[in-house]
């Protein structure tokens, strides 16, 4: 049993005043005066390691140790150690880091000297779903930081959360990123769409290349030749779309009919379309005065089958 008197030392705001005559496990516990007036009752030990130092009028801070060890600016694993933080409430050293991913957190120093504590969590997150680890690495524009969620069972695929060199992030599945179908968070195809539509040459609305285009076949088409369509019943309906309006040519049992309403389609519009602008262009070159009162104009009507134009580029 502890004998040593404390009566009438002080301890920070407390001076001990004698033995209240009670025990807390076997210890004396010594009744102290704090300097607010208030009185506590404390064991030896709780007094002579500072412990305790007023009766409970001051709220306990977490006071920051400055004899630690400086940790800031050194790397544990994926953290990187940014600053100190108060102390926890069994008075351990503590430290802010940021991980790799980009998360911020608060680790014990001898977690990180052990090396028991290496990321914020994502590492163990990222072993919980069993995934290829993509930390870090960069897919066109875009740097994966860390995964968010399992896409579907069937696939298997993780979702990872990118940053894109624009500033933009996104949230981008590993097999669009390992397959390259995702370079962004979108600001490249619209930088490739605001270049396309620069190249692009446009006269009365329509754009002259993708007519152009309308005109190869397209490997993609189930009926087997752009503009037609199969139906239920297994025939082929013709359509044509020019200036923003679709037109149905009629539906056709023999594949060869088919495809040729659609030619004709084609030559009457399409072709008719840039032999116009053509003509136009030429004679506006030669006669700009005429070109400014009279701007280029292709109309276009349907009746009985047959398309009826009207324009200027003659």
């Amino acid at each position: 049993m502890e004998t040593r008197d404390l009566t009438g030392r002080r301890f920070g705001m407390l001076t001990v005043t004698g033995d209240s005559g009670e025990r807390c496990s076997g210890s004396i516990l010594w009744r102290c005066l704090c300097d607010c007036g208030g009185e506590i009752l404390l064991v030896r030990r709780q007094l002579v390691s500072g412990y305790v130092t007023n009766c409970g009028c001051i709220p306990r801070t977490r006071t920051v140790y400055v004899g630690a060890e400086d940790l800031t600016g050194q790397r544990f694993g994926e953290l990187t150690v940014l600053c100190r933080a108060e102390n926890d409430r069994h008075n351990r050293t503590r430290w802010i880091c940021r991980c790799d991913c980009g998360k911020e957190c608060s680790v014990p120093a001898m977690r990180l000297k052990t090396g028991r504590t290496g990321s914020c969590g994502c590492k163990r997150h990222r072993s919980s779903l069993n995934i290829r680890d993509l930390t870090g690495q960069r897919f066109g524009r875009l740097v994966a930081l860390y995964p968010v969620r399992k896409e579907d069972k069937e696939c298997k695929s993780a979702i990872w959360h990118c940053r894109c060199d624009c500033g933009g992030e996104a949230d981008v599945s590993s097999m669009s990123l390992l397959r390259g179908l995702t370079r962004s968070c979108g600001c490249l195809n619209q930088e490739v769409r605001s270049e396309m539509h620069a190249h692009l040459h446009y006269q009365d609305n329509t754009c002259l290349e993708r007519l152009v285009r309308a005109q190869k076949n397209m490997d993609k088409n189930k009926a087997g030749f752009r503009g037609l369509f199969l139906t239920r019943n297994g025939s082929y309906r013709a359509m044509i779309t020019f200036q923003k309006v679709h037109y149905t040519l009629g539906y056709y049992k023999d594949f060869a009919d088919a495809v040729q309403a659609r030619l004709d389609a084609e030559e009457s519009l399409h072709a008719g379309y840039l032999t116009a602008c053509e003509r136009y262009r030429e004679r506006a070159e030669h006669d700009p005065e005429w070109a400014r009162d009279n701007p280029f104009y292709y109309e276009v009507t349907r009746s009985n089958g047959y398309f009826h134009v009207s324009t200027n580029g003659v």
